[in-house]
């Protein structure tokens, strides 16, 4: 273990999260009570971490030199490049195919085959499809919210409901996918086999599905038929589908989008010769700098969560929970309670790190102690991790997930937050199987 490293529970490692909390969240609400046009965007949230990032490199205990390579070696962490490599190519994907018109041949193709009234809860079912797939919410965000965002606009769909739509989709996947990177790291830490966590999921996951179907589906409601306008040539439509059978199929979401990317430009080619290579490379390029904003964040978020890791501000988060286990979860009742710290216990360590997959790792090895003291299957403990991280995924606006929706919907993180309907049935449905009798 890094000496380093503090191996007691500091709460006001904590602070900086808190304070990158009030300046982004507050600033937009100041704003938004002003009348300001995008209030969320008056102040950018990469500036509003580095206040934070300031504060926890003076709270730590190392020299400043140390302190700034630990930042640094959370920001270059394999999980954040991976998520900002799939920023800068769900970017490019997007604007070559808005160029040569591929987005408005999809809108069309799908509005011309999903009844109006259907609309948000198909785009939720074909989500839900392709991240079960793929197992990865990001990659499903990046290839089904541009057609989302076009259909929404021909059809008049409220775009906050609309990205809710998808992102619940996304998340029903990456939750319950046995090929999820949640998936593998819930089951790695518990010691159970995949199998079984998705037989225990699941049994959450299709009622949460089911209701928010209905929901969306009431939702759609007095939704107008749209008059579809522009070219809607299948050839200008087939890198998008193409994209989504390689997604469904289970192709890494890297290969897909760089599929995407090619097979767009290549489509641009055929159908107009105004299309030239110079235009198709700056819009590639485009389409990196528009996810400058959520690039930069996602690199400061996991470098401040790194710091706060190692200055005792997520042990601290876990001492609080054993401690209040230890205190109830004894007799009738004793399981559950367990069960239920184990989900507190992911949901508050994702409110810190803004990655499911990262509080899963971060937890687990405390998890599987607290399971193995309170009789809590394996596979139990899995399942509970890997849904509250799921749940508070999809509750957080500095989420990667919520983040990209809404970069690509050009609207406020906390709108898309208030609209995921399935993370909210999920905690529901959750709370109910807790609440079930069942033997110790």
């Amino acid at each position: 273990m890094d000496k380093n490293i503090s191996s007691q529970p500091h709460f006001r490692a904590l602070l900086p999260l808190g304070l990158f909390l009030t300046i982004f969240v507050g600033s937009g609400i100041y704003f938004q009570s002003q009348g300001t046009s995008f209030a969320f965007y008056q102040v950018a949230a990469p500036v509003a971490a580095l206040p934070a990032i300031i504060l926890s490199l003076f709270l730590s205990r190392e020299k400043l030199g140390a302190s700034v390579e630990r930042f640094l070696q959370g920001a270059g962490h394999s999980d954040i490049m991976a998520m900002c490599m799939i920023y800068l190519l769900a970017g490019g994907f997007s604007s070559v195919a808005k160029a040569t018109g591929g987005v408005d041949a999809v809108v069309g193709l799908a509005i011309s085959v999903i009844p109006a009234s259907f609309l948000l809860p198909g785009l939720f079912v074909v989500g839900a499809l392709i991240s079960t797939a793929m197992g990865t919410s990001m990659g499903t965000i990046a290839a089904l919210a541009p057609i989302a965002l076009g259909i929404a606009g021909e059809a008049g769909l409220s775009l906050p409901l609309t990205a809710g739509a998808v992102m619940s989709g996304a998340m029903f996947g990456d939750n319950l996918s046995i090929i999820s990177d949640t998936t593998i790291a819930a089951t790695r830490t518990q010691g159970c086999e995949m199998k079984d966590k998705f037989r225990v999921n699941v049994a959450v996951a299709l009622p949460a599905a089911i209701i928010t179907i209905i929901i969306l589906l009431f939702q759609s409601q007095g939704t107008a038929t749209p008059q579809v306008a522009g070219d809607n040539s299948l050839f200008l439509a087939l890198p998008y589908l193409a994209i989504l059978v390689m997604a469904v199929s289970g192709v890494n979401v890297f290969a897909v989008l760089l599929s995407g990317i090619i097979l767009a430009g290549a489509a641009g080619f055929w159908m107009s010769p105004d299309f030239t290579l110079l235009i198709y490379v700056k819009e590639i390029y485009n389409g990196f700098t528009g996810m400058q904003e959520i690039f930069i964040l996602s690199i400061f978020i996991g470098g401040l969560g790194e710091l706060m890791k190692a200055q005792g501000g997520l042990l601290a988060l876990e001492k609080m929970v054993s401690a209040g286990i230890k205190r109830v979860a004894s007799g009738k009742g004793g399981t559950a309670i367990a069960e239920a710290g184990i989900g507190v216990l992911a949901f508050l360590t994702n409110l810190c790190t803004a990655n499911n997959t990262v509080s899963i790792l971060v937890t687990g090895s405390v998890a599987k102690n607290i399971a193995k003291e309170n009789g809590v299957e394996p596979k139990r403990a899995a399942g509970t991790l890997d849904i509250f991280a799921c749940i508070c995924q999809g509750f957080i606006p500095w989420g990667a997930q919520i983040l990209l929706a809404a970069s690509i919907f050009k609207i406020s993180p906390l709108t898309v937050v208030s609209n995921v309907y399935y993370c909210m049935m999920l905690f529901i449905c959750v709370t109910i199987s807790l609440l079930i009798p069942r033997k110790n």
